[in-house]
């Protein structure tokens, strides 16, 4: 009879707190949208079906999502997803960065990280089907910039290696927002490896030092070791008349750098860009690790590294 009623105490201690948290609620703001994705509607209707819940302003919870404890982690979830994309503050967005975050939305879709797993497992009807991924395929399919002869490009490109300073040692570059200085050494790292941006018409070539271009030979790579770093280097597009594509005006160059206890915080990675002829580090502060992090996440069982490097032979 004692063990009876200590029970029931214990019950009923722990439904007084249950009901007494239910009044410790986390408030979701949901702002009026300011701009929404202009895109055909059965592209809208995926993005509603399995983004539009965490990444806009227009959220609709089930009854269980709003239940305490649940609502603290569903409000947790929806801050950080807004930090990455808002579709309802889409105007926001420079307009060569719109496309990409769609293709973004694509790839993270593909490799099955987003929506969110444990999301789907108790929101079925945000689950996509290969039909949802063929509506955004066949729609940024329409969106690549097409490669033909410009002679606005080529005019921008010579001017610009007319103005380039082969001098340049990386002294006077502004380090990144998250410290990470820039190596201007990158230039006599071996190519290991070539990607294409169809979204925006550029051309990237990745280099590796030689601590990256040792794991490669030897196999290696999965994950890198400490002291591996990339430079992948990026040019608009150039193609002449036969169809022959060049490098074009340069654009950016950005860095990975392995280092897995000093970049614990960031997947054992260290990140850094800098954009245009001016060397501009990009970032407004540290926390623009995140855009890497996010984006390289469908690769994270390969170390959170997308290039397939060259067969490189030994010297």
């Amino acid at each position: 009879m004692k063990r009876n009623r200590t029970w029931k105490t214990v019950l009923g201690i722990l439904l007084i707190a249950f009901i007494g948290i239910q009044f410790i609620r986390p408030h979701i703001p949901n702002p009026p949208a300011t701009g929404r994705p202009d895109v055909p509607a059965d592209v809208e209707a995926v993005l509603r079906k399995a983004c539009y819940d965490c990444h806009s302003n227009e959220v609709h919870l089930a009854w269980f999502d709003q239940i305490s404890p649940a609502i603290w982690l569903v409000a947790n979830d929806i801050r950080d997803a807004r930090k990455v994309l808002n579709f309802s503050a889409w105007d926001s967005l420079p307009k060569d960065q719109q496309n990409a975050k769609l293709f973004e939305c694509l790839n993270q879709a593909t490799f099955k990280e987003m929506p969110l797993p444990q999301y789907v497992m108790l929101h079925p009807s945000a689950r996509l089907t290969n039909e949802d991924l063929a509506v955004l395929n066949r729609y940024l399919s329409t969106q690549f910039i097409s490669a033909r002869p410009d002679s606005h490009k080529v005019a921008v490109a010579n001017a610009q290696y007319a103005a380039w300073q082969p001098s340049e040692t990386g002294k006077n570059i502004p380090p990144a927002p998250n410290g990470i200085a820039f190596l201007p050494e990158y230039k006599n790292w071996e190519p290991i490896s070539t990607t294409q941006r169809l979204d925006n018409g550029t051309m990237r070539i990745i280099t590796g030092n030689d601590v990256a271009v040792k794991a490669i030979r030897e196999g290696h790579t999965n994950p890198w070791p400490d002291g591996a770093t990339f430079a992948k280097i990026a040019w608009d597009e150039l193609v002449d008349s036969a169809g022959n594509i060049t490098t074009g005006e340069f654009k950016q160059v950005e860095f990975m750098i392995k280092d897995s206890r000093k970049y614990a915080a960031t997947k054992g990675w260290g990140w850094a860009r800098w954009k245009g002829m001016q060397l501009k580090p990009y970032g407004k502060n540290e926390l623009f690790t995140m855009e890497c992090v996010n984006c390289h996440q469908p690769m994270k069982d390969n170390d959170f590294v997308f290039t397939t490097p060259l067969q490189l032979s030994n010297k």
